[in-house]
C-alpha cells in the first residue's frame, strides 16, 4: 500500500447534500480519510495509490458536488532570500 495526501482548495463551503455525498465516496475502496479545515478552505484526502490515482481522486470529489478552486500544494514555497535576484533564488 502507497498512502498520498491531495489537497483540494475550495470556493464554497460544503453543504449537508455536498458533505453526505463524500461520505459515500470514503467507501470507496482506496480512500482512507477525509478532512476538511474550514479556516483554509481546504479538503484533504489521504488515498492509497495502489488502487486510486490523483485523477479519480478529483473526480469523485467533483462527482460529490466539491467547487475545487484548484489543487493546493502539500509542502510551502520556499521564502525569497534577501539580496539575492530574482533568477538565483529559483536555481536548486
Amino acid at each position: 500500500m502507497t498512502t498520498v495526501e491531495i489537497v483540494y482548495r475550495y470556493a464554497t463551503p460544503p453543504t449537508e447534500q455536498v458533505a453526505i455525498a463524500l461520505a459515500h465516496a470514503r467507501d470507496v475502496y482506496g480512500i482512507r480519510q477525509l478532512s476538511f479545515d474550514r479556516i483554509a478552505r481546504t479538503l484533504r484526502i489521504e488515498y492509497d495509490a495502489t488502487r486510486l490515482n490523483a485523477a479519480a481522486v478529483t473526480k469523485l470529489v467533483r462527482d460529490a458536488g466539491v467547487d475545487i478552486i484548484d489543487e493546493a500544494p502539500l509542502i510551502a514555497a520556499p521564502a525569497p532570500v534577501a539580496g539575492l535576484p530574482p533568477t538565483a533564488q529559483t536555481r536548486v
